[in-house]
């Protein structure tokens, strides 16, 4: 099925959940290793799609703080197909910068390496950004805000009068970027699971049963058009928005 999408509505900063990977892998009697690397494609995929569509921030969680708890198997091979299929072309040929939020320091040397280099290496593409979510949660990301800003205060630098929202924001992983107007979930589940819980306050949530490697470009014009039959009104009323113009941003 085809959706007719508004061009001038399209979400300017995507962040997706890519949940399903290992169920799609057991019920084709596959290792969820074999899930994660079908994966990969969606995310070739969907990536390119944002592009041709002119989203300008795509988000990916990637892996968590509470992913280190899975079978250590699952975690090494998730981690060495990172190295082998992570392709420097895809973005480089989309003319599309790479960013990582999360914690570096807990990933191999190689993946470190890997990171850092894609990201010098596609630092002045401007097409669209691709940020992976690596070794990330937003209870991590809002108590690592919080700890800096003790440390800043027991120097006398900051005070309680200079927290705001906007010191919040500016001092998260996040802070180069908007935050998300929609925010997908595959694999049927119905949660955001610690994924940038301060930045999607006000997102738009889709959720779909579609496990991640089956995802194509017609279930995320699905996610858009159904994002584009919303009102965002940011706690104004109906009739707000509507005297503004409709659609807020």
């Amino acid at each position: 099925m085809e959706y007719e999408l508004n061009r001038a509505e399209i979400p300017q900063h995507i962040a997706i959940i890519m949940d399903g990977n290992g169920r799609w892998a057991q019920q084709r009697g596959l290792s969820r290793s074999a899930g994660h690397a079908a994966g990969v494609d969606a995310v070739r995929r969907i990536t390119e799609e944002c592009v041709r569509l002119g989203v300008k921030y795509l988000t990916l969680y990637t892996f968590s703080t509470e992913n280190w708890n899975r079978p250590q198997e699952e975690v090494a091979a998730l981690m060495q197909l990172l190295l082998d299929r992570m392709d420097l072309s895809l973005f480089m040929d989309n003319n599309v910068r790479f960013r990582m939020i999360g914690g570096l320091e807990r990933l191999s040397q190689p993946v470190q390496d890997c990171i850092t280099l894609f990201e010098k290496e596609t630092a002045g593409n401007t097409r669209m950004t691709a940020v992976v979510a690596m070794n990330y949660s937003s209870r991590w990301e809002l108590t690592e805000t919080m700890r800096e800003a003790v440390k800043l205060a027991a120097k006398g630098e900051l005070t309680a009068d200079d927290i705001s929202e906007d010191y919040v924001s500016s001092h998260l992983q996040t802070r180069f970027m908007p935050d998300p107007d929609l925010l997908i979930r595959t694999g049927g589940e119905l949660r955001i699971s610690n994924y940038l819980l301060w930045q999607c306050a006000y997102s738009e949530f889709y959720f779909c049963e579609t496990y991640w490697p089956d995802f194509m470009p017609a279930d995320l014009h699905k996610a858009i058009a159904v994002y584009q039959k919303r009102q965002r009104r940011f706690g104004l009323t109906e009739e707000q928005v509507e005297n503004n113009g409709g659609r807020l941003k």
